[in-house]
């Protein structure tokens, strides 16, 4: 029996390999540099392994320039425009949430005082010590910083990217693992509200290691529906109609569960709010953005190349999906009192209206979708890392609605960003959202489901009002005595607030760049 060597297209797969590459260093750097030194370096290899990942991204499409793309690794890594222009974002996104988990104004570095305690790592020093017990307590004073977050980062970016390119099933449940293992471990590491924390990343482990269960459940179904993992072939097997239909049906709604669990669909759901809530915020952060990008970049991959021909099966469920999660998150996001649960619910309800861009089952559908990730992943990023300014007197998150009274009159340049994000979400002209929404809605249209876009117009219009609540509530309320204050980032926080701001603008005002190339990566390898 001979067996064929393995082939690597190295060149295709560079993104990959930098990222993966960096963070095994990464890791390397934690077992043997001194403790003093390693945030310094993990820094400079996370920040420069993104970027160089980054520039060979752009490399890689300028190599696809007039081919549809190409097939790597003996047929398990699609390398087409779809999926670099899903890895571009995901790793611009993966840039600003390094610098945002880079911010380390610690206690240590503060000055006496009440100022003493507004320091803005939100990481634990130790994340091993239990919380409030005396080891805990010395690691503080001791002003250690944690550093593991680094290249725990850069495997889930990789595992995103991979996720997004996977072409059979066995690499896409692979890749999925390696990017929501770091995630579960990042959740618990919060600096404050300890206990919270560990709630979360329980909560998040638990509930998605039993939607990866239902995910592989349905790769083994569709195994043996087909004969084999890859999406073209099960394409195939769909076309030709020989095998065990039963079989097909029953695996694609399990893989549905493992998808749809990711980018927070109802009733998949009920573990944003909580894990937002708990994880600190720069996590928070990355998870709504970069973890929406990778989930839904693997979701248009399996309707698109793997089960076109059962869509009149899988349209009906994404239908019935879709309308209860923009009717559920827009309804329940009304009566949250807290920042970030709105904005998990926010996040809730913008999944349903990226599926309706994944039900139209077009070319304009699939562009539409892939420009609606790249501009809300880059609002979500930057709303959340105003949020983690904002503290109470004991440095603190101050999360509660009703303490932000006033926080623009206070601090107008916080406000008045902060307004910019939430007039994004809630979709107004001259914002990124409005762009994103305006051509999931139309593509939805032409591709027959045009009550999809009055749920979603109905739902966009509710959503306006809790957003626009927070704004008056920022500028037009009378603030309390004792009201939160805005603790003055480093330069790294103010870059990730400042970028993500002028990219949210900029889409809105001048969108056509961004839309021509999501327009070019419209078509998938098959």
């Amino acid at each position: 029996m001979t067996l064929a060597p393995p082939t690597v297209e190295y060149g295709l797969l560079a993104p990959l390999l930098l990222v993966f590459g960096a963070a095994v260093v990464g890791v390397l750097v934690e077992a043997f540099c001194p403790r003093g030194v390693r945030y310094r370096i993990q820094l400079a290899v996370t920040v420069v392994a993104q970027l160089a990942a980054l520039i060979a991204t752009v490399g890689v499409w300028i190599d696809l320039r007039g081919a549809d793309g190409r097939i790597a690794v003996m047929g398990s890594v699609a390398v087409d425009r779809p999926a670099v222009f899903l890895q571009g974002t995901i790793l611009v996104i993966g840039v600003l949430s390094t610098l945002l988990m880079a911010e380390r104004q610690s206690v240590r570095h503060a000055v006496a005082g009440a100022a003493r305690a507004r320091g803005l790592d939100a990481f634990t020093p130790q994340a091993s010590a239990v919380p409030g017990s005396l080891a805990e307590k010395q690691s503080t004073a001791a002003g250690l910083v944690q550093t593991e977050v680094f290249p725990l980062t850069l495997f889930a970016v990789g595992g995103m990217m991979l996720f997004t390119g996977s072409e059979d099933l066995l690499t896409m449940f692979v890749a999925l693992e390696v990017f929501s293992l770091p995630l579960y471990l990042m959740c618990g590491l919060a600096r404050r509200r300890r206990l919270l924390s560990q709630e979360a990343a329980l909560k998040y482990f638990l509930l998605g290691a039993f939607s990866s269960a239902f995910f592989l459940y349905g790769i083994a179904l569709l195994y043996g529906y087909s004969g084999g993992l890859s999406l073209a072939g099960i394409a195939a097997a769909v076309d030709a109609d020989t095998g065990n239909a039963g079989l097909a049906l029953v695996g694609m709604g399990l893989l549905s569960v493992g998808v749809l669990f990711k980018v927070g669909a109802v009733p998949f759901h009920s573990w944003i709010p909580d894990v937002y809530q708990g994880a600190p915020t720069p996590v928070t952060a990355f998870m709504a953005a970069a973890t929406k990008v990778a989930a839904f970049g693997a979701t248009l991959r399996i309707v698109y190349v793997a089960l076109p021909g059962m869509a009149a099966d899988w349209r009906p469920l994404l239908w019935a999906v879709a309308i209860l999660t923009m009717v559920v998150g827009t309804v329940t996001a009304v009566s949250q009192t807290d920042v970030k649960r709105m904005l998990a619910y926010s996040s809730v309800a913008h999944a349903g209206f990226i599926l309706t861009g994944v039900i139209a089952l077009n070319g304009n559908g699939l562009s539409a979708t892939l420009f609606y990730l790249a501009a809300y992943g880059i609002s979500t990023l930057g709303a959340f890392a105003v949020v983690s300014v904002v503290r109470t007197v004991d440095g603190d998150e101050e999360t509660d609605m009703t303490r932000w009274a006033g926080l623009g009159r206070r601090h107008p340049l916080v406000g008045a960003v902060f307004s910019l994000f939430l007039l994004a979400f809630a979709g107004i002209p001259l914002t990124s959202g409005f762009v994103g929404k305006f051509a999931v809605f139309k593509a939805v249209a032409e591709g027959g489901a045009a009550p999809l876009v009055v749920v979603g117009v109905c739902a966009s219009a509710v959503a306006a009002y809790f957003y626009v609540r927070v704004i008056v509530l920022m500028f037009f309320t009378d603030p309390p005595d004792d009201g939160p204050t805005v603790v003055v980032p480093s330069a790294l926080s103010t870059a990730t607030v400042t970028l993500s701001a002028a990219v949210t603008l900029g889409l809105g005002a001048l969108p056509q760049p961004l839309l021509d190339l999501a327009d070019a990566a419209g078509a998938f390898v098959r």
